[in-house]
């Protein structure tokens, strides 16, 4: 059974718990950016670490300011990564490839994601990503927080039964309180702000005027703030599965946007699960499906099953409705979530139990989503939000509402938010699925409004996480948009659905 778990790693650990063309923000208020540093690096490539890796990646480590206020002070690595073009001779630049999350590594997508490109964008293009300052190769960020608090129970803020908070109270100042314990300074310095910094800090090291960039998930969040903030570096920019801007909310904003995105995808599921030829049917109707998840998800509510190595050690209703937000992530997880759902109805747990994040994933997740903007602190406004959500969307129970670790979060954002607009070169291109569990399309509108005449949308009437270049559920109207643009620099002259 596979189930991916998508923006599980970014939004997890956290829900435990721009600017003119000189380069300042326009923010909810003024956001300015990085001044020169004195001291940039040029990047000395050579062979990477790891394994099943193509061959001709290489690897770099660019030292960048831990505080760019002080360029001068403390300085933290960067792991850089790339493919160059494969005809030098037909090269135009470098396509960054920004990761997701907050908290996903990018320093193995120039083969990863990279082989996903046609070979024309290869050419002309060196492919480079990095691992975001905390992550990965990248110099470590850590709360050192217990394993029970990097279960995806305790990461989601699942209320209790009957919609509690109780419990996610307790969990989320503990979290909070550990990680100001052992965090230090570098967890302080983890924002999208700052990566969108670290992002130019590596367009210079190389050496490069302008940079092109794919942005998938929160990679497009980042991408539209260094838009925002350096629009004058930017090329060719596309941003894949596209996270709503709203500087009043950001990454909160994000969360409760799940409760639209599982109404926005389940009926795929369902009708998938109700077809006559589906190889696991759950019921004669979507409506059926339906039904059946919600009827499991209080019968487990009630008598959780004993699930030896997950953790806690129990299939419970919140782990069987995680695993269902996870399978919406992509078509390919149907199969194996409704072979959950039968085995479960039947009294037995899946024999594979889902990954926790690792520490320094939860640390960079949860650390950016509470350093990027405020986050209410009335206990009772999050007991009624809950209860509200429980009732309109009773799929994710009043998860995408309930109270983070943020709420207790010892510092505040240190920028504010930054304000999407219209102000800047006209060359972006956003991609993206009409029905998107983790980035739903209304949010993505969001982004397209906000850019204005900056930006042309390409939609793809399909349901999952990723629309160009996708394995699975891929688009060949969508990929032929991206790839034009990429090559020629032509976009749409209006906006357009792929069918």
């Amino acid at each position: 059974m596979r189930l991916t778990t998508g923006r599980t790693a970014a939004l997890a650990i956290a829900t435990a718990a721009t600017a003119s063309l000189l380069g300042t923000a326009s923010a909810a208020g003024a956001t300015p950016g990085p001044p020169t540093d004195p001291t940039a690096a040029t990047l000395s490539w050579g062979a990477c670490e790891g394994t099943g890796l193509d061959p001709r990646q290489e690897c770099a480590t660019l030292k960048v300011p831990l505080d760019y206020r002080d360029p001068g002070g403390k300085r933290i690595s960067l792991a850089v990564s790339r493919i160059p073009s494969e005809r030098p001779g037909a090269r135009r630049g470098t396509l960054l490839l920004i990761p997701g999350g907050p908290g996903s590594p990018g320093l193995d997508r120039p083969t990863t994601y990279g082989k996903r490109l046609p070979r024309s964008v290869r050419d002309a293009y060196d492919i480079v990503s990095f691992d975001p300052r905390g992550l990965g190769q990248s110099t470590h960020a850590g709360c050192d927080l217990d394993p029970a608090d990097l279960s995806l129970l305790a990461s989601r803020p699942w209320p209790a039964p009957g919609g509690d908070i109780t419990q996610n109270v307790t969990t989320g100042r503990r979290i909070a309180d550990t990680c100001a314990r052992n965090g230090g300074e570098l967890l302080r310095s983890l924002s999208t702000i700052n990566e969108a910094r670290d992002i130019d800090s590596i367009r210079r090291a190389l050496g490069e005027r302008k940079l092109s960039a794919w942005g998938v998930s929160y990679g497009t969040y980042v991408g539209s703030v260094y838009a925002q903030l350096f629009p004058e570096h930017t090329d060719r920019w596309v941003l894949d599965s596209n996270d709503d801007p709203d500087p009043e909310r950001v990454e909160r904003g994000w969360l409760a946007n799940y409760a639209v995105g599982v109404e926005d995808t389940f009926p795929d599921f369902a009708a998938w699960a109700s077809a006559p030829d589906s190889p696991v049917r759950l019921a004669d109707t979507p409506d059926g499906v339906r039904r059946r998840v919600l009827d499991l998800a209080a019968r487990l509510d009630a008598k959780p099953l004993p699930w030896p190595g997950a953790n806690p050690p129990e299939l419970n209703g919140n782990m069987l409705r995680q695993s269902m937000l996870s399978a919406l992530y992509s078509p390919e997880n149907f199969e194996g979530l409704a072979k959950l759902i039968v085995d479960a109805d039947a009294g037995k747990a899946p024999a594979a139990a889902p990954a926790d994040p690792t520490q320094d994933v939860a640390a960079v997740s949860l650390a950016t989503i509470c350093n990027d903007v405020e986050w209410p602190t009335s206990l009772s406004r999050y007991t009624r939000d809950v209860a509200a959500s429980r009732k309109s969307h009773p799929l994710t129970a009043g998860m995408p509402v309930n109270v983070t670790p943020c709420a207790f979060w010892h510092d505040a954002p240190r920028d504010k938010p930054v304000r999407i607009t219209d102000r800047g070169p006209s060359n972006v291109l956003l991609v993206q699925n009409t029905r998107d569990v983790a980035t739903p399309y209304s949010g993505a509108l969001n982004l397209r409004r906000a850019f204005g005449d900056r930006a042309r949308m390409v939609s793809v009437d399909a349901m999952g996480h990723g629309a160009a270049y996708a394995v699975n559920n891929g688009s060949a109207c969508a990929d032929r948009r991206v790839t034009d643009f990429l090559l020629t620099g032509a976009r749409p002259k209006h906006d357009v659905l792929c069918r």
